[in-house]
């Protein structure tokens, strides 16, 4: 194994040994134009890929034939194939525009991996370490170079400080950055298109989306000024992901239930507020489980120290707001829970997707509260006052309200997702708690106009409240608050006593959601009546309402999509053993060796030979040739030890 493995992340040190190296590895200076290799050939002897997912073999074809490209393609789909084959084979360099310096550490660690030259060029290099990659850049010493988009414009320079170098393509990775209709502009994006007008000669341009409405599709396409672009969408579907929403009563301790479940599995619990992460880390941590936090509040030592930790697998969950988790490449991440609801389904599915990238099956767990979707109003409101922006502020606020009814839909919760991109959804798709969990319809007319009529005896004497002290009241709470304001002489007071908090939580969300009530704006919101409230004491409207028949979908979610284990268990134990010690040695992510993908398959095919070792999903020729001993020696000795 070449000793610059060892230095992968120590820069400085790196680089200067990656002159010398080049010279004496033929693998890493090898000619990947000139008809030496072609896109098969590539795909198999460096990524270790014996077939193309689907759109990869189309977007590479539009790539080599000079045409510019738009690709919207859910994560895990295999995106960076698409331009880094194309990378391989063409004359000259590929500049990869990239939001986050975890991303690009990550792809060019992976590139390293099997023996391709790419750098990065970020805010985490000194000076030198930036003089010395360009200089090797220059000399043609990297076929990829990676950049912050932020670093396109170098006081002013334009383009000139790649002067000397042959662009082939400008890939824009995550390129829904750049739309002021997308959930997460950019101002850094608005860079690329002057820097892809500087360069001397304009190069091929590819865009990469993992989510996209038309809207920003079309965006994207003009900002960037696409010349003609081959358009695809691959479909979002990802059938190895288990999707579920649950309500509970106390998410902190529906969150630990879960991850007991899941002990030992990697995963990311997403909240909304810094104030969370910091809430529900350290109580996770006191409970024993082995969590980090990450968000944008802590020091940028702080942050690199808890992504390395779980990038690494010293810690298994990690806790953060959506600030974590672009662009990261862990491929063994089981499960994304969602602490809070997002603003929009692009976000929730982005951020879900991050689960099961490398095809094993995973969980997308989401706790839904009426809560989260008054701060998530209060948080647009907010950014609309800042903006100034009437139009961006309605569009987000509808954004919110399919989110909303995802989450407290009753039909199929992958159908809802695929419809809401496009998609031909299916009615039935037995992978998501709605699916498996039975629903009735209930008739809640007489629960409806208790409720209301507690809303309306409030306004009479003058206060207003959330849906916590309408519960309190109706359930004859005899709290201090209740009794010091005098609520126990209301005539609505205990007159659902029979009900659970739940249920009565559930109908006046209901009636939120169906105008019958509404909820005041603000980070505390009460709920207030509305014209259509009269339709419920007065008219006597018939409501009726699906419930689901008792915990059906729990049950559902603790069977859902993560793979069991694999028949030998105890085999796939000393491989993950291996990749820790194999990954240790060379300073990288044990899922930069294989992925757990890859290790199941090798419990599954059991190779004994190269031959054999070839033929499992990810070992390409670089891989087999420095890890293929040791696997195939250590599944023959474990062969053998069974027979024995």
């Amino acid at each position: 194994m070449p000793a610059v493995y060892g230095r992968i992340y120590r820069v400085s040190k790196y680089l200067d040994v990656f002159d010398s190296w080049l010279r004496l590895n033929p693998l890493a200076s090898r000619q990947y134009n000139g008809g030496m290799a072609d896109k098969y050939s590539t795909l198999k002897d460096v990524f270790g890929y014996g077939s193309f997912r689907s759109g990869q073999e189309e977007v590479i074809d539009a790539l080599l034939g000079g045409r510019d490209v738009l690709a919207v393609m859910p994560t895990g789909a295999g995106k960076s194939l698409c331009y880094q084959i194309p990378a391989l084979l063409a004359d000259g360099i590929s500049i990869i525009v990239s939001p986050l310096i975890s991303l690009m550490k990550d792809q060019v660690q992976a590139l390293r991996e099997n023996e391709v030259s790419a750098a990065f060029i970020n805010s985490s290099l000194s000076a030198g370490e930036y003089s010395r990659t360009m200089r090797l850049a220059r000399s043609g010493g990297f076929k990829m170079l990676y950049i912050a988009p932020e670093r396109l414009a170098r006081e002013g320079e334009g383009a000139s400080w790649l002067e000397g170098l042959d662009v082939s393509f400008v890939v824009v990775d995550e390129a829904h950055c750049v739309s002021h209709w997308g959930h997460d502009f950019r101002t850094s994006y608005m860079l690329i298109a002057p820097f892809i007008e500087s360069l001397p000669r304009r190069p091929v341009v590819a865009t990469f989306t993992a989510t996209a409405t038309p809207r920003v599709k079309a965006d994207i396409a003009a900002a960037l000024a696409l010349r003609n672009p081959f358009h695809i969408t691959t479909g979002f579907d990802r059938p190895n992901l288990f999707f579920s929403v649950e309500k509970p009563d106390s998410k902190t301790r529906a969150l630990k239930k879960h991850l007991r479940r899941l002990q030992n599995k990697s995963g990311i619990v997403y909240c909304s507020t810094r104030r969370n992460v910091e809430d529900v880390c350290a109580s996770l941590i006191a409970d024993g489980f082995s969590a980090t936090r990450y968000h944008a509040g802590l020091a940028p030592e702080e942050r690199k120290g808890s992504q390395d930790d779980f990038i690494y697998d010293r810690r298994t969950v990690m806790v953060a707001t959506n600030a974590f988790g672009m662009g990261i490449d862990k491929s063994n991440v089981s499960f994304v829970i969602h602490y809070n609801m997002p603003k929009n389904i692009e976000s929730y599915y982005q951020e879900a997707g991050r689960a099961g990238r490398d095809g094993s099956g995973a969980e997308c767990i989401l706790f839904y509260s009426y809560e989260d979707v008054k701060m998530n109003e209060f948080l647009i409101e907010k950014s609309a006052e800042e903006s100034g922006s009437r139009e961006l502020k309605e569009y987000n606020l509808e954004l919110l309200k399919q989110i909303t009814f995802y989450a407290t839909g009753t039909d199929c919760l992958r159908g809802r997702l695929l419809s809401y991109f496009g998609e031909t959804p299916p009615n039935y798709c037995g992978a998501c708690s709605n699916c498996l969990t039975g629903f009735e319809s209930v008739d809640i007319t007489v629960d409806a106009q208790k409720i209301v009529s507690c809303v309306y005896r409030l306004k009479q004497r003058g206060r207003r409240f959330g849906k916590s002290m309408i519960v309190q009241i109706l359930r004859g709470s005899r709290s201090s608050k209740i009794l010091n304001e005098k609520f126990e002489t209301l005539s609505v007071w205990g007159i659902m006593k029979d009900r659970s908090e739940r249920v009565i939580r559930g109908v006046i969300e209901f009636l939120v959601l169906n105008g019958y009530l509404a909820a005041s704006g603000g980070e505390f919101p009460s709920v207030i009546e509305t014209e259509r409230s009269g339709e419920v004491i007065f008219d006597k409207k018939p409501l009726m309402m699906m419930l689901p028949k008792g915990d059906a979908a729990s049950a559902a979610a603790s069977g859902g999509g993560v793979l069991s284990a694999p028949a030998d268990g105890g085999l796939l134990a000393k491989l993950k053993a291996l990749r820790t010690e194999l990954a240790a040695a060379a300073r990288v992510p044990a899922y930069i060796i294989f992925s757990d993908a890859a290790l199941l398959a090798m419990c599954g095919k059991l190779p004994v030979t190269r031959a054999d070792f070839l033929e499992i999903p990810g070992v390409g020729a670089v891989k087999a040739e420095k890890y293929g001993e040791a696997f195939t020696g250590l599944i023959r000795e474990h062969a053998g030890t069974v027979n024995n």
